[in-house]
C-alpha cells in the first residue's frame, strides 16, 4: 500500500510545479485531474503533447498516476446534459495511455440539475437507477475501447449511496473494468454515526475484493459529510486500517479533502497508522 494525494491539492502554474509539490512532501502517488494542466476536469480536447508531457513529468519524478478523474453527473435528469458527459468521458479516456492512467473515477450522480454532489429525492427512483444503468454502460464500452478501469464510489448524495447499492451495480452490469474507490467517510447516512464499525464491515464485505484505490479523509457527522482532513474527525481509522488490511489491499491510500498546509500532518498521521 502506498499514501497518495489528489493532485489538485497544490494549485501551481503548471503540471510540472504540481509533480514537485507532490514530491516536496515526500509522496510518488497522485489521483490526477485536468485542472493541474489548467484545463477543466473533462475537457472538450486534450492535446497528445499534453498528455505525454503528464506521463514524461510523473515519471521524472518518480510518481504514479494511479487514476484521474472523470466525474460528471450520470443521470442528470437532462439526458443531452449526459450524453455531453459521455462525449467528454471519451477524450479523456482517449488520453489515458499517453499519460500513463489506468483508472478513472467516476460521480454515480444524482438528480439535482445544479450540484452533482447534492441529494435529491429523485435518485430512489426506478427510472435513475435505469438511466444510471444506461449511463455506466455507455461509459463501460469507452474503457473498452480505451482500455481503462473506471472506478465508482458509494457517497450518501448520489444513486449510489450504500454499499449495498453498490454490490448490485456491480453484479447487475458485470464487468472486470468496474471498479470501487473505497472511503467510508461517505457511507454514513444521516442518524448512522453510532453504527460505524456495522456500516465499515458491511462495506468492506460487498466491497472489499472489488477496491482499485481507496481514500483517506475524515468526518465530523453523519449525512452530507465526510469534507475534514484524514486524523481531524471521528472516522475510526485504527477499524478503516484493519480492514484494508484483512482484505488485502495493497493498492494507493489517496489522500484528498484537505489543505497544502494540513499535508504533512496528515501523511504522518497515515504513516503512523499503517506502519509505513
Amino acid at each position: 500500500m502506498e499514501i497518495g494525494i489528489l493532485a489538485k491539492t497544490f494549485v501551481r502554474d503548471s503540471v510540472e510545479e504540481v509533480f514537485d509539490a507532490v514530491r516536496a512532501q515526500g509522496l510518488a502517488c497522485v489521483q490526477f485531474n485536468m485542472t493541474c494542466c489548467g484545463l477543466p476536469p473533462l475537457p472538450d480536447r486534450i492535446e497528445p503533447a499534453l498528455a505525454r508531457r503528464v506521463r514524461l513529468s510523473a515519471a521524472e519524478r518518480g510518481i504514479t498516476i494511479a487514476a484521474v478523474s472523470g466525474t460528471f453527473n450520470m443521470i442528470h435528469p437532462d439526458a443531452s446534459r449526459r450524453e455531453e458527459g459521455l462525449h467528454r468521458l471519451t477524450i479523456l479516456a482517449s488520453s489515458c495511455r499517453e499519460m500513463g492512467v489506468p483508472l478513472i473515477t467516476l460521480c454515480t450522480g444524482t438528480r439535482d440539475r445544479e450540484d452533482m454532489w447534492r441529494p435529491h429525492p429523485g435518485n430512489d427512483t426506478p427510472k435513475a437507477w435505469d438511466d444510471l444503468k444506461v449511463s455506466m454502460r455507455a461509459a463501460l464500452r469507452i474503457a473498452d475501447q480505451y482500455d481503462v478501469q473506471l472506478g465508482v464510489e458509494p457517497e450518501v448524495s448520489n444513486v449510489i449511496d450504500s454499499a449495498i447499492k453498490a454490490r448490485r451495480l456491480l453484479d447487475e452490469v458485470s464487468s472486470a473494468r468496474l471498479r470501487i474507490v473505497m472511503d467510508p467517510s461517505n457511507l454514513f447516512h444521516a442518524g448512522e454515526l453510532p453504527r460505524m464499525g456495522q456500516i465499515m464491515d458491511e462495506a468492506f464485505e460487498l466491497l472489499g475484493r472489488d477496491m482499485a484505490i481507496a481514500h483517506a479523509k475524515d468526518l465530523s457527522h453523519d449525512g452530507d459529510a465526510g469534507h475534514e482532513a484524514a486524523g481531524t474527525g471521528v472516522l475510526d481509522y485504527d477499524h478503516y486500517v484493519a480492514l484494508l488490511r484483512r482484505y488485502g489491499f495493497d493498492g494507493p491510500l489517496i489522500l484528498h479533502n484537505l489543505t497544502e498546509a494540513q499535508v504533512p500532518g496528515c501523511v504522518r498521521f497515515l504513516r503512523e497508522k499503517f506502519g509505513l
